[in-house]
């Protein structure tokens, strides 16, 4: 597709300052200014941060009170349930939390949803059952803020519920013992974007604090955090740049015994944000995406060698299953785009009879990538229709929902990625609902934008400087690789790889006779549209 390429108006006199002030290198002064990274504390914070930078969890919505319960559970010894998630998220923020109170004497149960039959977050028979067995206490952890009629339910049985979200809140926030979720309208906490798993290291935090454990006892879960939170997609900024920057130097020497093993079975060992989202991530989800939820929580939570071997093989198997069927529902789904010219429409909503819901999400995001448009894909299992959908910038997909939300049984979810059940008597309806929705949105307009940090020239290009921009990592929403524009290159050869898929060329630059090599994903086609010597700028 084709995008706008916005060069940033770099603030020359602050760059000075910062090169000046702090002994940096030009390009990553530059890289600084353009994230508003500006001032000396926030610099520190960025590049060299430490456990001494985390907030105060006090400051969260209700973690005095989740808090207050918790540590009564503790001293009674209470029959408490952590209630979870079937994604990356909810498997690290079940396993912290369930480790952190084991090691303070409190062995506590736990209940991952068959994200097949039960679908996200909290649910009626579930909530039963964890009565029926006799437990006083759920504390959910990445789900929760949107089950005010299931936790309804909880306290009419006598149940008490403490939530730990990140997910956004509808107009009310359920009634029950606690809601941590820094989403709330009245939430003063500085940082407003962790990932579930870190809300949870804030409870944690907030915990030793207030019981003087030593800071070691939650920190010690920052590798098993940072998987989560890269994995999800926030943005790497603040808290979670802290989360991911110390948690990174543990993984490479992680006490885990199960992610340990994870890694060498697909020969990770310098590990940063990029190796945990393409071969971390995909492997946990896919458990939840096949219906084998609890093997990924019983890898981090094992201390048995033949047993992580056991489970390891289990997860690489279930992702080569989940590779396989998401290929087919991505070509089913682009042939319905195709011959109904759907990629004309303001959004895409695709639905299939036997669609694995399971992986429909991956499917959205590639389409939704592949035509830059909002996109929902629905599958029907009987008179049940799920979906999964995801969206761009300038338009909010869960508000869409909302407007549409009468013709809708559950839904959840934010603005760029959500998730929804419904009759299937009511799709065509809502297809067309959210079809209106989206024409009023001038869609149209929303061209994608790549960001560009500065023109080089020949001279920038050094190995000084590549080390040097090594310190931005780890990389991640809200804080992307830098991109640099070179001009006026002369193409030197020119080819097509992979049957016309990929692109390889030469580059020239005339004023010193550089040679540059470059590949060109998915770009193959463009092999026909250029000439040997042909002038091109780059973008990389």
């Amino acid at each position: 597709m084709n995008k706008k390429w916005e060069l940033a108006e770099v603030n020359n006199e602050v760059v000075d300052r910062l090169k000046k002030d702090f002994n940096l290198s030009d390009l990553l002064a530059i890289c600084l200014v353009n994230r508003g990274i500006v001032n000396s504390d926030e610099l520190r914070v960025f590049l060299e941060p430490t456990r001494n930078d985390f907030h105060n969890p006090f400051q969260m919505p209700d973690m005095q009170k989740a808090v207050d319960r918790i540590v009564k559970a503790m001293k009674n010894n209470e029959k408490v349930i952590i209630y979870g998630d079937y994604d990356v998220d909810g498997i690290t923020s079940t396993m912290v939390l369930k480790r952190f109170l084991a090691d303070h004497g409190l062995e506590v149960d736990y209940k991952i949803p068959n994200r097949l039959n039960e679908g996200y977050g909290l649910n009626k028979e579930a909530v039963k059952k964890i009565s029926e067995d006799g437990y006083k206490l759920i504390i959910t952890v990445d789900c929760g803020i949107s089950g005010l009629e299931e936790i309804d339910y909880a306290n009419n049985l006598g149940l008490e519920v403490i939530v730990t979200d990140h997910h956004e809140p509808q107009e009310n926030i359920p009634n029950c013992v606690a809601v941590v979720d820094c989403k709330r309208k009245d939430n003063k906490y500085p940082f407003k974007s962790l990932a579930g798993c870190g809300v949870v290291l804030k409870l944690i935090q907030a915990i030793s604090e207030q019981n003087q454990y030593k800071a070691e006892d939650y920190l010690k879960f920052l590798d098993i955090v940072c998987v989560g939170t890269i994995s999800d997609i926030v943005p790497l900024i603040d808290e979670n740049r802290l989360i991911a920057k110390l948690g990174l130097m543990l993984i490479n020497e992680t006490r885990n015994l199960g992610l340990g093993f994870l890694l060498r079975s697909i020969g990770l060992k310098d590990i940063n944000s990029t190796t945990i989202s393409f071969g971390i991530a995909p492997r946990i989800n896919a458990c939840g995406r096949m219906g084998f939820e609890e093997e990924a929580l019983k890898l981090f939570l094992t201390d048995d060698v033949e047993e992580a071997k056991r489970i390891t093989i289990k997860l690489n198997d279930f992702n080569r299953q989940r590779q396989e069927i998401e290929k087919a529902i991505f070509e089913d789904a682009i042939k319905q785009i195709e011959e109904n010219n759907m990629e004309n429409e303001p959004i895409i909503i695709v639905s299939g009879e036997g669609w694995h819901h399971g992986v429909i999400g991956i499917v959205s995001s590639k389409i939704t990538e592949l035509y830059y448009k909002p996109s929902i894909l629905v599958c029907f299992d009987g008179e049940v229709a799920k979906g999964s959908g995801r969206s761009i910038p300038g338009f909010d997909l869960h508000n869409a929902l909302c407007e549409a939300g009468d013709l809708l049984t559950k839904y959840g979810g934010h603005e760029m990625a959500i998730g929804l059940t419904l009759e299937k008597r009511n799709f065509e309806e809502f297809k067309a609902k959210m079809e209106e929705i989206a024409n009023k949105a001038n869609l149209e307009e929303c061209i994608p934008v790549l960001k560009i940090d500065k023109e080089l020239v020949s001279q920038d290009i050094t190995e000084e400087n590549v080390m040097n921009l090594q310190k931005l990592e780890p990389f991640g929403e809200a804080n992307k690789n830098p991109v640099f524009l070179y001009k006026n290159l002369k193409i030197d050869s020119i080819r097509s790889l992979s049957e016309g898929k990929h692109l390889k060329l030469t580059l020239k630059d005339d004023l010193n006779n550089n040679i540059i090599l470059g590949i060109g994903f998915n770009m193959g086609y463009l092999a026909d549209e250029y000439r040997l010597f042909d002038k091109i700028d780059v973008v990389r």
